[in-house]
């Protein structure tokens, strides 16, 4: 069995065909405002990364703790830490 002829890549020709933006001249990028100058209002990205407060691990957990917790809704991972950091201090006060 053949193998199917391998794709061609575009070339710079077939690119600048479909292109809907011209080419820019230096005229062009000295004009050029920055982002935030333009649209002052809209947020780039989500921000600088911050610190993870928690730890991200594997852990098996049986079948019924996994549904009684989904069936919850989303979070159920928040509340599963939840539950296992009051029984943490619950043992320590006790």
């Amino acid at each position: 069995m053949k193998k199917p002829a391998a794709k061609k890549p575009y070339t710079a020709k077939d690119m600048r065909d479909v292109s809907d933006s011209p080419i820019w001249t230096k005229e062009d990028f000295a004009e050029a405002k920055p982002f935030d100058e333009v649209f002052p209002k809209i947020r780039r990205g989500r921000g600088p990364n911050k610190a993870p407060t928690k730890e991200q691990v594997t852990l098996r957990l049986s079948p019924y703790v996994i549904k009684h917790f989904r069936a919850g809704g989303p979070g159920w991972q928040s509340r599963i830490d939840e539950t296992l950091a009051k029984a943490i201090k619950k043992r320590k006060a006790g």
